[in-house]
């Protein structure tokens, strides 16, 4: 009985990591492996007849689509990321993603979109990541990104955006955006006051650097408070964030670098303006010294501070005068001698009176007593050893003889035949079975024991 042809190792291991029931073939320009679907660069420009059912990830990207029907991918219910970047896409038709509600990750970016439609993203609920950066957009319809409820993130930069629907994003529809990118754009005057309404976490994330915004008062107010918060979007490309003065554009001003221009705006006081709080921890010893600073996110010349003590109370510069306790112009609070009842949570208040903003910063102070000193164990247990050893050697090499080495040699005991030792013989009932006397049984065991520390090569006549 003969057996056919075994199967390459390439097919075995394709097999293997198919999921059950992936009997479906793969398309001829396709590579599939495991859930993964790839078509990339394979001159397409249209979907291929059949797609497994069973793929999460499809990519289409780098070919020539120009276009996608009703229910493309209806076909594969499990499908939760769709890269088809760098294609021909000038428009999405109605109901492409009929039955994709699972898709959680969209790349559109580097195509031909002209407009983003109400109907593109309907029914992706699950979408977390939308990518359209690097199209032809001009407009994003009012209600283009309704019913993405659980959108992260959404990229429209390198785009020729002039308006965006901003009022449509609320903390009721978009929960979970976080980054809001709208960068090298064409948007010169923004509606501030929905701006102004974006959730806290969309505002932290929105990216507004490269476009051509027309300088005004309120526009250098939504900045001057983000640039305060820290957000990483105006902190991270400071230098390209700016406007033109009266929409010229050889007036173009770096307005994070220089204010002098909106000194006449009145700035809205941010009494609610979340700051930053460090957090530490000190451990000393009783009658130690203790400088606790107090650097908070206000970077202002003209602070002033104010610590609450566990053991004191309020501490100020000018309300607070003790020999061992100073309050330095630069809020550091200088304990001279720190007492055990010193211990407990400090809290130190920056003020920046002109701006009506303060911040704080804590510090948990912990004094111990000073204990009795202890042994080094480890010091102590090599020092031991070290003295072990010189004994040892002393008793080896400077024990005294008296009629030189050759003369204290004991002679051997005929009844004891150390000269056919043998470490695997030698046991306790053989040295028992021969009679000898009280001098040789010292010399016999202090022979043994030298045996034992690994000198069996040892000949007594030598």
């Amino acid at each position: 009985m003969t057996s056919g042809p075994r199967p390459g190792p390439l097919l075995v291991l394709l097999l293997v990591l198919a999921p059950p029931g992936s009997e479906e073939a793969c398309p001829s320009v396709c590579l599939c492996v495991s859930d993964t679907v790839s078509c990339s660069s394979s001159g397409l420009t249209k979907l291929p007849l059949a797609l497994p059912s069973f793929s999460t990830t499809l990519d289409l990207s780098h070919n020539y689509f120009t276009w996608l029907y009703p229910g493309s991918f209806q076909q594969m219910p499990r499908l939760e990321n769709l890269r088809m970047a760098h294609n021909q896409m000038a428009s999405l038709g109605q109901e492409v993603f009929r039955n994709a509600s699972g898709l959680r990750h969209l790349d559109l970016s580097s195509n031909w979109l002209r407009l983003v439609e109400q109907h593109y993203f309907q029914g992706l609920w699950r979408l977390e990541e939308l990518l359209l950066f690097n199209n032809k957009i001009a407009q994003v319809e009012d209600g283009a990104l309704s019913g993405l409820s659980s959108l992260k993130k959404a990229y429209f930069s390198i785009n020729e955006i002039s308006s965006f629907p901003f009022s449509s994003i609320r903390d009721h529809s978009h929960p979970f955006l976080a980054m809001l990118d709208l960068s090298s754009n064409r948007m010169s005057r923004l509606p501030w006051e929905d701006v102004k309404a974006l959730p806290g976490l969309a505002q932290r994330g929105l990216y507004l650097h490269n476009n051509s915004l027309i300088c005004d008062c309120s526009m250098y107010s939504i900045f001057w408070h983000w640039n305060l918060r820290g957000y990483e979007p105006v902190r991270e490309f400071a230098d390209e964030h700016t406007c033109t003065i009266d929409g010229s554009p050889r007036a173009a001003l770096r307005f994070l670098r220089r204010t002098r221009f909106f000194r006449n705006c009145t700035v809205e006081k941010a009494i609610s303006l979340p700051v930053t709080v460090y957090l530490s921890h000190v451990v000393v010893t009783d009658g130690a010294r203790v400088r606790l600073d107090c650097k908070t996110s206000l970077r202002s010349p003209a602070l002033s501070f104010r610590w609450l003590s566990p053991s004191m109370g309020p501490i100020t510069e000018t309300a607070f005068n003790d020999t061992l306790v100073d309050l330095l112009p630069n809020g550091t609070l200088d304990i001279r001698a720190a007492r055990v009842n010193d211990s407990g949570l400090y809290v130190c208040t920056a003020a920046d009176a002109k701006r009506a903003l303060n911040a704080t910063r804590e510090v948990n102070v912990t004094v111990l007593l000073p204990g009795p000193e202890s042994f080094n164990t480890g010091f102590t247990t090599l020092t031991g050893c070290a003295i072990t050893l010189v004994g040892i050697l002393a008793y080896l090499f400077m024990t005294p003889c008296r009629c030189g080495c050759r003369c204290c040699r004991h002679p051997r005991s005929p009844a004891v035949s150390i000269a056919t030792y043998d470490p695997d013989a030698l046991t306790l009932a053989s040295v028992l079975s021969h009679p000898v006397t009280e001098q040789h049984r010292m010399q016999t065991n202090r022979r043994v024991a030298f045996m034992d520390d690994g000198l069996t090569d040892w000949d007594p006549e030598s």
